[in-house]
């Protein structure tokens, strides 16, 4: 296959498509409409420097050389990452099926029930196995949950004050808790809490390792009950695994538990993507970041799920807000709910004791060797032994196994569920010592073994055969809409082709089986790929360095504006503290100002949907001595190439501040223009919207950061890899060096089978897509922004408010009508209420455009029937979506046909999508959270 035919393959509209596009639009040529779309003093005019696309097979085998550069050696470090094993069921059917990887977060419950279920199951298994009430379903990784759990401590307590970190805790996690401590205020310091006890007065909270980082089990109800003493709350970073055995962290005293899910089938991958958890007492759980699946009930009284308190938090309080959190790791999270469902309680018990009883036999074995001292007498799968690191770790690198240097005299060692008793052999002679097959230490005193019962629910009992976990992710896929049944239209969120192609490395053992912390020269071709993604993105944005760190959108932003906070601060402007963000941008980006220590100012937005240029000079000017940044979406949130870009930034550099580019419609940019050459000193972009990784769910995604050079010396840097940012950086923002490795393969991909000529052609499409979308549309429903030209960029607004006022009709009726239709809905009531954006991509062909908006127009057709009184505004199709099967069996009392409910358009009865559920009660819901798996009746 050619390059060309790629390029081919990803484009859904091909030049006869065009033939029929164009005249709609009113314009001869593609040229002509990116011409009146994009404002002519940004548009790219040189070529852009990429090597040439190449051709699928050509792709796959030059990354497979970068692929057996990496050395697969046995890596026992331990540190919250860990061996584990993929059940080849989940392998095939989740991970590398696309029912699940490339289904949306499920803000529409009713298309996204089978998802929910398991993110359910995944609360439980938090909730049961940490012992306390609450979970949610999932965070970005361990180091990030604890930062989490460290901002609600002052909100929990009503208080400000120190924040605690024990000295046993991962090293990444208490990085990552310094840089995000920074940005918020929160004095932290790193003791020995155990020798602080008498020291807790105005302590707000404490973070403790259970296990921990050295394997020793400490006191935690002892450190708990002095900081509750003390009026101070317990986070505990415990290991899921390790409590099936220990007596869970809730019932010790913790008030939040935190960790990593990672070792619950899902594989290391250098550092990510994994799902890190966060479960809350009860009294907490509106304190809770992040996503939280509870039950609620449709009209006809059936149970399904919905995300509780499913406003944003960052929507709602924006520049308030306490959390950036915008989705999470559901992809992974799945995969670790499936793990437990899989093995069953009994299974993980196996997996935990043999885990257990190879540590005990290594450091009995440890003891037997002169010279050699086990430090921790307790322990789960971790010790920390005593001897000379440097010739103990090259001796078992010479054997293939790589330990851990804690200092100079002493390694740690971290069984996992790949190890064998041949591992622990190697290990053994790595020391100089012999075989021992008979003695085991036993690491688990008898008062902290685990006495309460867990995963008792028959979820995590009846799918212990194939056929039966085979036929239930099969049940559970069937129960959502993703983007292999068809278009997702959901504007600034860009759901494109996840090509087979690029996914195809995400599971070659080269890339999954390496711990992110093995010396580098084991991870060459890691490192190799790496650079070169960071040298494409690079000179596709126009800045000067890359960090690919931030392992979601909102980490990236965050990253940014710490970098901004960070510069001013090397340059003796400590007051440049005020950012600008206008009226319409994400709610993320005044969370993240906040997390970052900076007062946000809000900038309107004038009449035709552009950032009030007036309003933004006279803010400018009136903070002008404490202006740090301006934080812009380009092209707008609004779906429009706003004119006054270049002026935006001159005004915002003329006045000392620095300009941040969201880069979250950078679908609308790539080949045609960059963000650093038409004024961004530093932004994001999303390689889960314009570079193609999947949406996942809900996660994973990456939101790398680019700046110029006078910001590169502040990107993100790591303690443990210095090669991984600069020297003078803010610091980790995620747990692992590189974030999420594991997905990079996908967008290094995209870009070599793309080349720049693809690339270019991409984003020309996206725009002619929504153009063509927009035009048909709008005179149904009216198309609210334009640029000057008339055109909107990749996404559109249509505005239902006039068609609210008069039929009662919303904008969410007409998201759950269209799932009668066989569609997800776009984006609802963001970033204007009453409004619906669509973004198509240039991925989709005509034909799905235009099935797309046949169903659209039906829908209005329904509506003008409300309109002219025939069917009552509180019992019509809309009022009334989505129609189940379930609901169309037996009397029909409704005063519109049930065909019409379940057939809207005839090409529906050949090929039917069907909500399994009705709408559900949203407000009911949040009433009443339930986020642990429904007794079985409720299944009857």
């Amino acid at each position: 296959m050619t390059a060309q035919q790629f390029v081919h393959r990803h484009l859904g509209l091909q030049p006869d498509d065009l033939e029929q596009v164009l005249p709609v639009l009113g314009v001869e040529t593609v040229d002509e409409l990116i011409d009146e779309a994009v404002p002519d003093r940004i548009l790219e005019r040189r070529p852009l420097d990429l090597p040439a696309a190449l051709g699928e097979e050509e792709v796959l085998a030059v990354l497979r050389g970068h692929a057996g550069r990496n050395r697969r050696h046995k890596s026992l470090i331990g540190m919250g990452y860990y061996g584990t094993v993929t059940p080849p069921v989940i392998l095939r059917n989740v991970i590398e099926n696309p029912a699940w990887y490339t289904a949306y977060t499920p803000y529409q419950a009713e298309i996204s029930q089978g998802r929910l279920e398991v993110l359910l199951n995944f609360q439980t298994m938090v909730a049961d196995l940490t012992g306390l009430e609450i979970a949610n379903s999932s965070l970005l990784d361990e180091g990030t949950a604890a930062a989490e759990a460290m901002a609600m401590a002052p909100r929990i307590t009503r208080r400000e004050g120190r924040f605690l970190i024990d000295r046993d805790c991962h090293p990444q996690t208490v990085a990552v808790l310094e840089t995000r401590a920074e940005g918020m205020g929160i004095p932290v310091e790193v003791v020995d809490v155990a020798e602080h006890l008498d020291e807790m007065e105005g302590v707000v909270g404490v973070l403790v390792q259970y296990p921990g980082s050295s394997g020793l089990l400490g006191d935690l109800a002892n450190i708990a009950e002095a900081v509750h003493a003390a009026g101070g709350i317990v986070v505990a970073a415990t290991d899921l695994l390790a409590s099936v055995l220990l007596e869970p962290v809730g019932a010790l005293g913790a008030d939040i538990a935190v960790g990593s899910t990672q070792r619950f089938g899902v594989p290391m991958a250098f550092g990510g993507p994994h799902a890190g958890f966060i479960a809350v007492r009860e009294g907490h759980v509106r304190a809770l970041p992040g996503r939280l699946v509870g039950v609620a009930r449709d009209p006809a009284g059936r149970t399904g799920y919905r995300l509780s308190l499913q406003t944003r938090e960052q929507h709602i309080r924006r520049e308030r807000a306490t959390s950036n959190v915008c989705t999470a790791q559901v992809l992974l999270a799945v995969v670790a709910a499936l793990y437990a469902q899989w093995h069953g309680p009994e299974g993980l018990a196996g997996i935990a004791h043999r885990v257990n009883e190879l540590t005990g036999r290594l450091a009995a074995g440890l003891e037997m060797i002169e010279g050699v001292e086990v430090e921790n007498e307790t322990f789960f799968d971790t010790l920390t032994v005593r001897c000379s690191a440097d010739t103990v770790i090259a001796a078992a690198r010479e054997r293939g196994i790589n330990l851990r240097r804690v200092d100079d005299s002493r390694v740690g060692i971290s069984i996992d569920e790949t190890s064998s008793p041949t591992v622990v052999s190697g290990v053994l002679a790595a020391f100089g010592g012999g075989e021992n097959d008979e003695r085991a230490a036993d690491g688990i005193p008898s008062d902290r073994r685990r006495t309460t019962p867990f995963l008792e629910h028959p979820m995590f009992h009846r799918f212990q055969t194939e056929h039966e976990m085979l036929r239930y992710l099969r049940r559970m896929a069937d129960r959502d809409l993703a983007l292999d049944r068809s278009m997702i239209p959901l504007g600034s969120c860009t759901m494109k082709l996840n090509a087979t192609t690029e996914m195809i490395p995400m599971t070659w053992p080269e890339f999954t089986e390496l711990h992110p912390f093995v010396p580098l020269d084991q991870a060459e071709g890691y490192l190799a790929m790496i650079t070169e993604l960071e040298e494409y993105l690079a000179e596709l944005t126009g800045y000067d360095a890359i960090t690919l760190q931030p392992n979601a959108g909102s980490q990236g932003e965050l990253t940014g504006l710490l970098a901004i906070r960070a510069y001013h601060r090397s340059r003796g402007d400590d007051q440049r503290v005020v950012c600008l963000i206008p009226q319409s941008a994400h709610g993320t980006n005044a969370a993240s100002a906040t997390m970052a220590g900076m007062a946000v100012v809000v900038v309107a937005t004038d009449d035709h949907g552009n950032v009030d240029l007036v309003d933004l000079e006279a803010k400018a000017d009136a903070h002008s001595k404490r202006l740090a940044a301006a934080m812009i979406t380009y092209p707008s949130t609004h779906g429009v190439f706003e004119p006054g870009i270049v002026k935006l930034c001159e005004i915002i550099h003329a006045r000392g501040g620095q300009v941040y580019v969201d880069g979250a419609n950078l679908n609308a940019l790539v080949g045609l223009a960059r963000p650093g050459d038409f004024g961004a000193d530093i932004g994001h972009l999303n390689l889960h919207k314009t570079f193609t990784i999947p949406h996942g769910g809900g996660g994973p995604g990456v939101g790398p950061v680019g700046a110029m050079s006078h910001l590169a010396p502040f990107l993100p840097n790591h303690p443990l890899a210095p090669e991984a940012g600069p020297e003078t950086g803010i610091g980790p923002i995620s747990a692992a060096p590189w974030g999420s490795p594991g997905i990079l393969p996908i967008p290094w991909v995209y870009i070599r089978l793309m080349g720049a000529e693809g690339l270019k052609a991409a984003t020309e499409g996206a725009i002619v897509a929504a153009n063509y979308v927009a035009a048909r549309l709008d005179p149904h429903f009216p198309v609210l922004y334009t640029g000057p030209g008339g055109r909107v960029a990749h996404e559109c607004i249509l505005d239902l408010r006039a068609i609210t006022h008069r039929t009662g009709v919303t904008a969410e009726d007409v998201a759950k009508r269209l799932a009668d239709y066989g569609f997800h809905a776009p984006t609802v009531a963001f970033p204007v209420a009453g409004t619906l954006m669509v973004e198509p991509t240039e991925s989709e062909s005509l034909y799905e455009l235009d099935r797309f908006c046949r169903a659209m127009i039906a829908i209005k057709g329904e509506i003008d029937r409300i309109e002219a009184g025939e069917w009552p505004r509180d019992d019509n199709p809309l009022h009334n979506a989505p129609h189940p099967a379930a609901d169309l069996i037996g009397e029909w009392d409704r005063p519109y046909p049930a065909r019409l409910a379940a057939y809207p358009l005839e090409e529906l009865e050949q090929d039917k999508y069907w909500p399994p559920i009705g709408r559900l009660d949203a407000a009911g819901g949040d009433r009443n959270l339930v986020c642990t798996c429904p007794p079985m009746d409720e299944y009857m």
